[in-house]
């Protein structure tokens, strides 16, 4: 990533390669402005929670333009959400996103959504032209309030063409 960390600017924390795998798919939107980095793979959604709150919050709280998504699976566990948020620090909640797969991305291809990374493309093709079709799909729906969220404030740092 070679965006000024004094403007706005994105890391994505995924759990696992799986996770991974749907970012970087993501970064292959042509519109996409090169201020969003995929971070190394935590290990687990309790190391992405935990990591983040060890080696990010400083750090977030230094640069103010600095922006998180966390990717986790939820692995169908309705309170994950809560389980990752409920000691992100107040002053810099809204700049942190918590979003993934329902169950987990091993699934996507399964649902014939294509592979991780195809997904990740969709995902991104959907946020360029504002539509939902793939979000809408049963394993990332409860996506939605976070996707609202993250239309806000991300759509116009990343895809700022439109």
């Amino acid at each position: 990533m070679s965006a000024n960390k004094y403007k706005p600017h994105v890391l994505v924390l995924p759990e696992d390669d799986a996770n991974s795998d749907i970012a970087n798919g993501f970064l292959l939107h042509d519109a996409l402005s090169p201020v969003i980095k995929v971070l190394p793979c935590a290990g687990g959604w309790e190391k992405v929670r935990d990591g983040f709150l060890s080696a990010h919050v400083a750090a977030m709280r230094r640069f103010e333009y600095r922006y998180m998504v966390l990717l986790v699976d939820f692995d169908r566990n309705s309170n994950r959400f809560q389980e990752m948020t409920k000691d992100i620090p107040e002053d810099i909640e809204e700049r942190v996103f918590v979003i993934g797969v329902w169950s987990e991305p091993e699934k996507l291809p399964r649902a014939n959504l294509g592979s991780r990374e195809e997904v990740g493309k969709q995902l991104a093709d959907e946020c360029f032209d504002k539509t939902r079709d793939v979000w809408e799909h049963d394993l990332l729906r409860h996506n939605a309030a976070e996707l609202d969220r993250m239309t806000t404030h991300l759509r116009p740092i990343l895809f700022p063409s439109t």
